[in-house]
């Protein structure tokens, strides 16, 4: 016969997981708007003040769920292709977007609209750490020569994803890797540094 443990870091861990696993499975079934903090507590098996120590609101948990569900979707790896490295990132993330678990990503990001906490959670926690790893990798590439000195690098990371971002909040299209190229291939057309012999002319 065996006992759970009475380690309450051990308790803690798991009713965090609990409540994680919870908020994404109620908003997946049922939708953000009708997920509500009793909701995941019943499904947690835990209390609804367990869940307010930790978070301040339903958009929180959720938030912090989406950025542990995404997580492989995340880092840029620097092999020393910059290309070639975004691409990899990029359709990770088109995967991500075309899954049925983004629902729920889209749905926080339309409830952060009207909810100033909630849009800085978004902010914070999910797109501002993406975009800084992304931000560094293109900055290496530009002391390495791989892209144009010029090149305003916020505005980069921005023409990348907002064509991810634009199907996955509109669905238009599904987002998938032969969009990751065309995006690529649009984007580099204008990264790639250019020589100054070419825009000479004689006469």
């Amino acid at each position: 016969m065996t006992t759970e443990p009475a380690n309450p870091r051990y308790r803690n861990e798991r009713s965090h997981k609990a409540i994680l696993e919870a908020a994404l499975k109620l908003c997946l079934e049922q939708g953000f708007a009708r997920t509500s903090m009793d909701a995941i507590a019943r499904e947690a098996g835990v209390g609804k003040q367990t869940i307010y120590r930790w978070w301040p609101s339903k958009a929180a948990v959720l938030v912090e769920a989406i950025d542990r569900q995404s997580a492989p979707a995340t880092r840029v790896a620097d092999t020393g292709d910059v290309r070639a490295d975004l691409r990899e990132q990029m359709v990770a993330v088109a995967q991500y977007f075309s899954s049925t678990q983004s629902t729920t990503y889209r749905e926080v990001i339309g409830a952060a609209q009207s909810d100033p906490a909630a849009g800085r959670a978004v902010l914070d926690t999910l797109v501002g750490p993406r975009v800084q790893d992304c931000r560094r990798r293109l900055e290496r590439a530009q002391r390495e020569g791989q892209i144009r000195s010029d090149a305003a690098l916020d505005d980069v990371v921005e023409l990348l994803y907002a064509p991810l971002y634009y199907r996955l909040l509109l669905g238009t299209r599904p987002t998938s890797p032969e969009q990751v190229d065309a995006i690529l291939d649009v984007v580099f057309d204008g990264l790639r540094p250019r020589d100054p012999d070419a825009s000479s002319t004689d006469g």
